[in-house]
């Protein structure tokens, strides 16, 4: 369990900083910024990299919503889903620990609280990038996460050619960022809207618990989804 945990640390870390990170010092960069596709990319691109690098180890989770959505479908015994969130959260907020360093290295760094999507951060209503509604927010998180559990339960099935699981899930996770990044600058992973919420303060962290809300429903739907209608056993 010991090294499940610090993979799933590391794993998570990783997304964070590379994530994140790449939200926040690359994506306006003056004349090469690599925008919202750049960062659909680099999201995708963390999970690919240590799914093959840890996933071997603890399964490559990442992710409370996917932790809680692989018990559900009884893919993950329930018993170790808080040790993994723990090792999750505190993968994330370390992370988002190191990119504050980085970032405030720059003459006039500054965060905004009041800025829709500072520092990576996640929202709603006016924390919302593209100043999208509650109800909006909550189908776009609640869906694309179900979607993301039903991948990663479907490329890692039995029948599925071994090896290839974390390519489909890193593109998945890249195709969810292309989606909703104007919607909510995209969570479906509440320890990743942990990590830079606590580093901001106001609004993105009074509106964090929908950012954990939200992902684990949507977790759970995939998850009762995929084992009820898809699963090799019916």
């Amino acid at each position: 369990m010991q090294n499940k945990l610090a993979a799933e640390f590391f794993g998570t870390f990783w997304l964070v900083l590379g994530g994140c990170g790449s939200a926040v010092l690359a994506a306006a960069f003056p004349g090469v910024g690599i925008g919202l596709l750049g960062v659909a990319f680099a999201f995708g691109l963390t999970v690919l990299t240590m799914a093959y690098a840890v996933g071997g180890i603890s399964g490559g989770h990442f992710n409370p919503a996917v932790s809680v959505g692989l018990a559900t479908a009884g893919r993950f015994p329930w018993a170790s889903v808080v040790p993994y969130v723990i090792a999750q959260v505190i993968g994330a907020i370390a992370a988002a620990g190191v990119l504050y360093v980085i970032a405030s290295g720059k003459a006039g760094f500054v965060i905004d609280p009041a800025a829709a999507g500072a520092f990576a951060t996640n929202g709603y209503d006016a924390h919302s990038p593209g100043g999208y509604s509650f109800t909006a927010a909550l189908t776009t998180e609640v869906v694309m996460t179900a979607f993301f559990l039903i991948i990663i339960l479907g490329a890692t099935g039995k029948s599925v050619p071994a090896g290839f699981a974390p390519i489909a899930i890193g593109l998945a996770l890249t195709l969810i960022h292309l989606i909703s990044i104007p919607v909510t600058n995209t969570s479906v992973n509440p320890a990743r809207s942990t990590g830079p919420a606590l580093f901001v303060g106001g609004l993105a962290l009074q509106q964090l618990w929908f950012f954990w809300v939200a992902p684990l429903i949507g977790g759970v739907l995939g998850g009762l989804i995929y084992k009820g209608l898809l699963s090799e056993k019916n």
